[in-house]
């Protein structure tokens, strides 16, 4: 397996875009926290976990814990780690805020290089794979033996970034979707069903265009400027991003990229589809569909509870429209802990609690708009009750079933931004497609063989 140094890559990210799935205001905004975690306790710590998670000594222990929510959904981490403080004499956790994803990633490279590194962290699933290749995260296999939570007791559409060379480094924590937001009081005036098929979406999007002379005042469709969506279409029209082997892209020679930028352009031609600028585009679609200047919206799980909140028309929710099939990827952040932990079974028990008891991420997931990660809480009242009022929160878990993670692959992070880089010109330069998608092939294929 290739392997790049954590210095390496920490060089890349710097002039990197958000990870796929990060752009959608998930993670929150403002200025990350660049205050200094507290020191772990100096105690003698247990490299292996112990049958018995209760303490033997009166010490309490310190764990750090970083995460990348900020705002609203930052203070329902702390309020999670405050409730666990609270139910735990012998282990406080402190939690700190390292700013979006990308930004969470760099300070981790950062800090496992000079040994500084917290316990515990919340990290975007597409870079699970480069820390799990560098050796710097735990196996969580033992510790979940410890304490009898099973694999099985997660969601298996969100345990695809979860196994690397043989062992269980993360769980799914903050984890979305991308679904179809839809305007039905458009569809019901014109008398059009919500489309299930890409053929479908194509005459529905056309019918609801409205102009003013030659402006439009109203779009079919539209979605943010992201990886997400064209990775959706590539695996719904049964290609995939990487071969098996990971040494090259086979939705470009098989056709499969053609076929997805030349249905997007075509619909862009027509008005069908209004394809946002790059800054502030998750904002802006979702913005002009709270407006009704957008019939249809390819969006984040994540943007659910605001639009519930926000829109004065009949809104539901549908699985992302099929070609050859129904598929979708997934986004969001898993938790880890590192290897350089100085108490991995208080690390351990801090993580467990976040996903097994009531009162550990529930919660949060439950206010923030996150998918459900274990069945337990799918059964949980806390979710049946939100189901039973807010329908359109289960869409996302039903398109579970469907879930394909094709852009797994250790070169992915630097392959991204190749292929923003395609997409922008194919888009919004209107570039000629084949030759746009050779020339990633060959750029993807050079990151890939180093």
């Amino acid at each position: 397996m290739k392997k790049l140094s954590l210095t390496i890559v920490l060089t890349l990210m710097m002039t990197m875009l958000a990870a796929c799935g990060g752009s959608n205001g998930n993670s929150g905004n403002g200025n990350s926290n660049d205050t200094a975690s507290n020191q772990q306790a100096a105690s003698v710590s247990n490299s292996s976990p112990t049958q018995n998670a209760s303490p033997t000594t009166t010490e309490k222990k310190t764990i750090d814990f970083w995460h990348s929510m900020g705002g609203a959904n930052g203070e329902r981490v702390d309020a999670m780690v405050q409730r666990f403080n609270e139910s735990h004499d012998h282990i406080e956790v402190v939690a700190t805020f390292q700013g979006g994803y990308d930004e969470t990633v760099t300070k981790l490279q950062q800090s496992i290089a000079s040994g500084t590194g917290p316990d515990v962290s919340m990290l975007e699933r597409a870079y699970v794979q480069m820390f799990s290749d560098s050796e710097v995260l735990a196996d969580l296999t033992p510790f979940m033996q410890s304490t009898g939570l099973e694999e099985s007791a997660f969601i298996e559409g969100l345990m695809g970034h979860s196994y690397f060379n043989d062992k269980l480094v993360s769980l799914p924590l903050n984890r979305s979707t991308p679904i179809m937001h839809v305007n039905k009081s458009i569809l019901g005036e014109l008398n059009l069903n919500v489309p299930t098929t890409w053929e479908e979406l194509k005459t529905v999007t056309n019918a609801v265009i409205q102009k003013n002379g030659n402006d439009i005042t109203r779009y079919g469709m539209s979605m943010p400027y992201d990886t997400w969506y064209p990775l959706a279409m590539i695996t719904q029209s049964n290609s995939s991003f990487f071969d098996e082997e990971g040494t090259t892209v086979p939705f470009v020679d098989d056709g499969t990229g053609e076929k997805v930028f030349s249905f997007l352009k075509d619909l862009q031609s027509t008005g069908a589809l209004f394809y946002p600028p790059s800054a502030d585009s998750g904002n802006i679609v979702t913005g002009m569909f709270r407006e009704g200047k957008i019939a249809i919206l390819y969006q984040s799980t994540g943007s659910i509870g605001g639009l519930i909140e926000n829109v004065d028309f009949d809104y539901v929710t549908a699985f992302l429209p099929q070609n050859d099939k129904f598929a979708t990827p997934t986004g969001g952040a898993n938790v880890v802990m590192l290897e350089g932990s100085d108490d991995k079974d208080a690390a351990w028990e801090f993580m467990n609690w976040m996903l097994t008891n009531d009162q550990g991420a529930l919660p949060f997931i439950v206010d923030s708009g996150y998918l459900p990660v274990t069945h337990a809480m799918i059964e949980s009242e806390m979710i049946k009750s939100q189901w039973e009022k807010e329908p359109v929160r289960q869409t996302a878990y039903e398109q579970l079933a469907y879930a394909i993670d094709t852009n797994k692959d250790i070169a992915w992070p630097s392959i991204m931004h190749e292929f923003f880089s395609a997409i922008e010109a194919i888009m919004y330069d209107s570039e000629d497609i084949p030759s746009t998608l050779q020339t990633f092939k060959k750029e993807a294929e050079r990151l890939l063989a180093e």
